[in-house]
């Protein structure tokens, strides 16, 4: 028997029997389209993650008392006892690393802020030297100035603003030399930054920057500082993190086989620590949703035994009219990876609806523009992997039907 006429019959006999044949496939159907969905949207926030450390700048760094990331009470108690990073390692920095264009600093603190009577709450107070806008992902105004040298050396109480504190007390007044008041001490306003809006649901504009001496009489000096580099070109960039790591390593008198008392941090260290969080829960995620597919395997195996329980008489016919063994076997064979193929088919676009739908759900969580793309080798591989499991599934109904003796199927009623 050709392949095409088993195929033909084979799909005969499913449009014979639709709804029984649509119920036979569901197994397949969810468990294609968890693992093509599943795909697509871990995909899409490694993208996410990807373009958002994009936007903290490629070829800068930071170099830090503790580290971005900390994973238990005892590291974060251990990181706590070292040494603060001063503004004399900024100027041993800013003077030693030859192969940055931009070293700047920063301090950080949540405070309440005022305006009249209007109150915003947990408003990110940062203290900055007057080269912060230019590091890493260059933040525009979209009013009024940056802050100058001239503010940080004259420690002028003056401030850049989000859009988040626009939106709280000005709404549609200017808000260029208005004053703030935080913690009972007057800030004026003369520059408002472009709204980036939310990551991980945290708003992105919830800040005022102050410059650096101003916050140090506002907030207190004894603090920690956090210096950020821009190397000259990505090409220079780990000489950049080498020269900053050597003239801390050297201020701090550390020996040889001593390890670092304080972190430097890049954007790639981030993504390495995403990745590798992720892949386990990744591949997980993966088996958990795949053991669908055994099941809807399963399930095909016992809809082709019921199938040839039910024509016996017509498998007599046919080899009573010739058909050999093999035929029969091929029949048998092709109606069960149709009827899984069919399910891959199913699947691949309840696939792209329900990635679609989890974007919109989680993009809403966000508040972000989020995608989740169907990547082509997660379909190409959910069909192929739905077209084993029908011809797994289909070998012992098919084994079955063909070794039926015609007599004895001739007398099935």
């Amino acid at each position: 028997m050709p392949f095409a006429e088993a195929a033909r019959i084979a799909l005969a006999s499913l449009r014979a029997n639709k709804l029984r044949s649509f119920l036979t496939v569901l197994g397949i159907l969810i468990g294609v389209s968890s693992v093509i969905a599943v795909v697509a949207i871990t995909e899409g926030l490694d993208r996410y993650i990807a373009r958002q450390v994009l936007e903290l700048g490629s070829n800068s760094f930071s170099v830090q008392k503790m580290p971005d990331i900390i994973t238990s009470h005892e590291q974060w108690r251990e990181m706590n006892k070292r040494k603060d990073i001063t503004l004399d390692d900024l100027r041993a920095v800013r003077a030693g690393c030859d192969a940055c264009s931009e070293v700047g600093a920063a301090l950080f603190a949540r405070r309440t802020v005022k305006y009249g009577r209007t109150k915003q709450e947990s408003v990110q107070i940062m203290g900055v030297t007057e080269n912060w806008s230019r590091l890493g992902s260059v933040r525009e105004l979209t009013a009024g100035r940056h802050l100058i040298q001239d503010d940080e050396d004259r420690a002028r109480p003056v401030a850049v603003i989000g859009a988040d504190l626009v939106d709280a007390f000005f709404n549609t007044a200017e808000p260029l030399g208005k004053t703030v008041n935080v913690d009972g001490y007057e800030i004026r306003v003369v520059g408002v930054a472009v709204r980036k809006g939310k990551i991980f649901g945290e708003s992105q504009d919830n800040f005022i920057w102050i410059p650096l001496d101003t916050f140090r009489k506002l907030v207190g000096g004894r603090r920690s500082i956090t210096i950020t580099a821009q190397a000259a070109s990505m090409e220079q960039m780990e000489a950049a993190q080498d020269q900053a790591r050597v003239i801390m390593r050297v201020r701090r008198h550390l020996g040889f086989g001593e390890a670092d008392d304080f972190n430097i941090e890049t954007g790639e260290s981030v993504m390495e620590f995403w990745q590798s969080a992720t892949r386990g829960i990744y591949v997980v995620t993966i088996l958990v949703t795949a053991i669908s597919l055994v099941i809807g395997g399963v399930v095909v195996m016992n809809i082709m035994l019921v199938s040839v329980t039910e024509r016996i008489r017509e498998i007599g016919v046919r080899k009573a009219l010739g058909a050999r063994r093999r035929d029969i076997l091929r029949q048998f064979l092709v109606e069960s990876v149709v009827l899984s193929l069919f399910g891959g088919a199913l699947g691949v676009l309840g696939a792209a609806a329900l990635a679609f739908l989890l974007a919109l759900v989680l993009g809403g969580i966000m508040s972000t523009e989020f995608t989740a793309p169907v990547e082509p080798w997660a379909v190409a591989l959910a069909l192929i992997v739905s077209s084993l499991v029908g011809l797994v599934a289909g070998v012992y109904p098919a084994r079955r039907a063909a070794s039926l003796d015609p007599v004895e199927a001739l007398r099935q009623e």
